[in-house]
């Protein structure tokens, strides 16, 4: 596992041991910041269950302005810290320890450019989160994104108010998939 592009190209990072963490593969990583583009340069992201902060530290490293890690599993905090140091990134990175879902339920926090979900596989934490952002759409800024890491067997349509789909991604056991705020005019 390492830094694809930016700043910090090509620096390995640390891994959690066993398997209660499941990083994002490289092949997924790199198409994920293909699909970003230059929308990550200058972007506030919320990275939702950090794991190694992989997908965070990969925004920081190609221009993201600012990167919130919400992680609570001890391991995973350690590899996220030791990351954020080794990648000289940490400046521009905020780690809370703590429970995703607490968090998305905290006044004054965001908005965020883009927020990343990737819970443990297989427990539906994807779809508990996302329909908490779904509640609180000031959470996103107006062309802010949503994206969703799964195992493509995990999926089912979400009953959502604010967020649309836009575009799902198949990388074998990885699947990616974007939403977005509804525009006003498809609310009505």
């Amino acid at each position: 596992m390492r830094v694809i592009a930016g700043s910090a190209k090509g620096r390995k990072l640390e891994s959690v041991p066993g398997d209660a963490v499941r990083p994002i593969t490289d092949r997924a990583k790199e198409a994920l910041f293909s699909i970003l583009g230059e929308q990550v340069r200058d972007a506030r992201m919320l990275d939702l269950f950090g794991g190694t902060g992989s997908v965070g530290i990969e925004a920081l490293s190609r221009g993201a302005e600012h990167v919130t890690f919400i992680e609570r599993y001890k391991p995973a905090l350690k590899a996220i810290g030791h990351n954020l140091q080794h990648t000289k990134l940490a400046d521009r990175a905020y780690v809370v320890r703590g429970d995703a879902f607490k968090y998305l339920k905290k006044e004054h926090i965001g908005p965020f450019d883009i927020i990343y979900v990737a819970p443990p596989q297989y427990k539906g934490l994807w779809l508990e989160a996302l329909k908490l952002i779904d509640a609180r759409p000031e959470l996103l800024t107006s062309n802010g994104q949503v994206i969703v890491q799964i195992h493509p067997i995990e999926y089912q349509e979400p009953e959502l108010t604010q967020l649309d789909l836009f575009d799902t991604r198949l990388y074998g056991s990885v699947q990616l998939d974007f939403y977005a705020l509804l525009d006003e005019e498809e609310e009505a």
